[in-house]
């Protein structure tokens, strides 16, 4: 059993990368990825603290990507670069956008009458990256919200009063630069893009024309029968079916590492097939 998606303190998880590489051997996985979005900054910290613990260590990270259409869009990445000059510069700039479009959000929910600080929110992203889940962890403490989906679907949200866009890369540009970074490219839990079985497919392979790997079919949030549905799409397609929780700990309560809900199980066998795309 392996794990190809989390989350630590360095982006919206709760839990530090050395916790995480704990958590690792507990859950018995044989792999973990630890995928922080738009920052590969507590990657040192996990591959070092994975040393000698009976696992692999893969590293990794989630970009948001542009995804007109509706829904939510992210590409992982795995076996980057870290120092890539391109790559580096990249997430720098989307770093740089998230921090305003974070100011903006701020801004917006005070003159809602949702009173909140900056030095608040801040507090609540530990070690890097500031998102949305941060507001929503603040609103429920001040009772604006009784839980992260409630503050999501009331305030931020897409469309939503409290909400706020930021700069992103198209699908393909995010494709692209993983792999011009030695990486491998996962398009993650496909279901967010709302689209049915014919347009994932057509989606997939405009993708993997410009390098994709594989899609994350394997997911907490996918029910048996939509993870068949692309067990089935990715065998057509050609691409790794690749998997993994999304855990971010107090952040996302029920969701396990290695098991997600209770019922994930992502083959080891999928780890040696996504490894064999890497850039030679």
């Amino acid at each position: 059993m392996i794990d190809l998606h989390c989350h630590s303190t360095f982006s919206d998880g709760s839990f530090s990368p050395e916790e995480l590489a704990r958590m690792a051997v507990e859950a018995g996985v044989s792999a973990l990825a630890l995928t922080d979005h738009d920052t590969m900054a507590g990657l040192p910290r996990f591959l070092a603290a994975a040393e000698g613990k009976g696992f692999r260590a893969v590293p990794g990270v989630e970009l948001s990507v542009n995804w007109t259409p509706g829904g939510v869009m992210h590409m992982l990445g795995y076996w980057m670069e870290m120092e890539n000059p391109e790559l580096v510069r990249q997430l720098a700039w989307i770093r740089d956008g998230r921090e305003m479009r974070n100011r903006e959000i701020l801004e917006k929910l005070n003159a809602l009458g949702l009173s909140m600080t900056w030095e608040e929110v801040k507090a609540k992203a530990g070690e890097d990256v500031v998102g949305r889940p941060h507001f929503a962890q603040v609103m429920l403490e001040r009772g604006y919200a009784k839980d992260k989906n409630e503050a999501f679907d009331k305030w931020l949200g897409d469309g939503k009063p409290g909400y706020a866009d930021r700069p992103r890369l198209t699908a393909e540009d995010a494709v692209e630069l993983i792999c011009r970074a030695g990486g491998v490219a996962v398009l993650a839990h496909p279901f967010t893009l709302h689209l049915g079985k014919e347009a994932q497919e057509a989606l997939w392979n405009r993708l993997a024309e410009v390098g994709l790997s594989g899609v994350e079919c394997y997911y907490s949030e996918h029910s048996s029968d939509l993870t068949a549905d692309y067990l089935e799409i990715a065998r057509r397609v050609g691409l790794v079916p690749t998997g993994g929780s999304d855990f971010h700990g107090e952040v996302s309560p029920g969701i396990r590492l290695g098991t997600g809900f209770g019922g994930l199980n992502v083959p080891d066998e999928v780890l040696v097939e996504l490894e064999a795309r890497r850039p030679a």
